[in-house]
């Protein structure tokens, strides 16, 4: 690929603009990835096909450093990637925990060793990633985790349970918190990985109320972990575990459920309530929500779009990702509480012929997003890191 600079976007959006033409596969046209699915169904060759293409192209990662495979470009030409993958109904099919989460982490905290094994395979999108943090007794205090890691010298055998693991049913690793000295709360923990199919390791999915099941429960008995594959530090986790909460959270803020299947409000509200003579809705109130939530939406993604450069600039992102992640799920909330109320009854449809596959997916997008104010850190423990880290506010007495 060319070398674009900075004044020659203009040349790079004609390039991307052409490949994406070339390579997108017309027949997913407007079919992004859920996140929340009730089946996990294999993927057609399209879908492989786009894939592999955008995955040797490294624009799933269009900002990771080129040398493990991913794009090396800059947030700029990132965004064009993204407005011309949006112009066409394409989507992004390179993401999930690795992407969002471990990628970034590991980018910075990992070995050489570690990055060369670990990266490229989450930039052709070839394994998938699921995190070991939650326990029964280990929630908003995560620090207080028990899940144990025994030193036997070139490995560490690993026993306990994790709850909440999104997506262990599918992934191949296992990115996970355990405990390597009993005698210290936050300095006694380590970030380990694991392969998913290590002797010892048993998932059993939670159904949800959406009717699917992303989340687990993981139970790790004698299970044989690399001492080469601890991230940082030995008792040194916790810090690498701040970090990638923190690139959770700012993943996490637009990820709220938006139903609708990615169309804007207005026109979802001109196809089901209709228009009046001039082309605006009738009903005055919904019409100011709509376009409420439409400006909030335009404003947060102007906000989310400066915080990553920001922290670009900062060396990682920092503890405004909490207000982002705060204000991005309850807009992407209200989006599809608006989004129900606009399909009437046919947004209210749980299975059958009567409804469309968008209207199904809006009310199993609706119930889904309730949990985005929950998991990734819930709402008042954000709100207590904005009051502390942010506000500087005291703790109450």
């Amino acid at each position: 690929m060319a070398d674009f600079g900075g004044s020659d976007l203009d040349a790079f959006r004609t390039e991307a603009r052409d490949w994406i033409e070339a390579n997108f596969p017309k027949s997913l046209k407007g079919k992004g990835s859920m996140m929340m699915r009730e089946e996990r169904s294999e993927p057609t060759p399209d879908m492989d096909a786009w894939r592999k293409a955008m995955g040797e192209k490294g624009w799933g990662v269009p900002t990771w450093p080129a040398q493990y495979g991913g794009g090396g470009l800059t947030p700029a030409h990132a965004r064009i990637i993204q407005q011309e993958l949006g112009r066409v109904g394409a989507y992004n099919p390179i993401g999930g925990m690795g992407v969002m989460m471990f990628g970034p982490t590991l980018l910075e905290y990992g070995t050489e060793a570690q990055k060369q094994q670990h990266i490229p395979p989450i930039v052709k999108g070839e394994l998938q990633w699921c995190q070991g943090f939650s326990e029964p007794g280990a929630g908003s205090d995560l620090a207080s985790l028990q899940t144990r890691a025994e030193d036997k010298g070139d490995h560490y055998i690993v026993n306990g349970q994790k709850i909440w693991t999104s997506g262990a049913q599918w992934a191949q690793w296992c990115f996970c918190l355990v405990r390597t000295d009993t005698t210290k709360k936050h300095e006694g923990i380590s970030f380990v990985l694991f392969p998913m199919d290590t002797p010892g390791v048993e998932v059993r999915p939670i159904p949800l109320i959406a009717g699917n099941s992303p989340f687990c429960e993981t139970f790790l008995t004698d299970v044989r972990v690399e001492k080469d594959q601890v991230v940082g530090p030995v008792n040194g986790g916790w810090t690498v575990a701040k970090r990638l909460l923190q690139h959770e959270r700012s993943g996490l803020s637009g990820a709220g459920g938006g139903g609708g299947g990615g169309r804007s409000l207005v026109k979802l509200a001109k196809d089901y309530v209709g228009a009046d003579e001039s082309g605006r809705l009738s009903d005055s109130d919904l019409r100011t929500r709509v376009i409420m939530n439409e400006i909030d939406g335009r404003a947060f993604q102007l906000t989310a779009m400066r915080a990553m450069a920001e922290s670009k600039a900062n060396s990682g992102p920092s503890a405004a990702t909490s207000i982002m992640k705060n204000a991005g799920t309850r807009w992407m909330q209200d989006r599809a509480e608006l989004t129900i109320e606009l399909m009437g009854h046919q947004g209210l449809g749980w299975e059958g012929d009567d409804f469309t596959a968008e209207e199904l997916g809006a009310v199993r997008s609706w119930l889904g997003g309730k949990a985005t104010t929950i998991y990734g850190g819930s709402q008042e423990v954000q709100n207590n890191i904005i009051s502390k880290r942010i506000l500087g506010l005291p703790d109450p007495k």
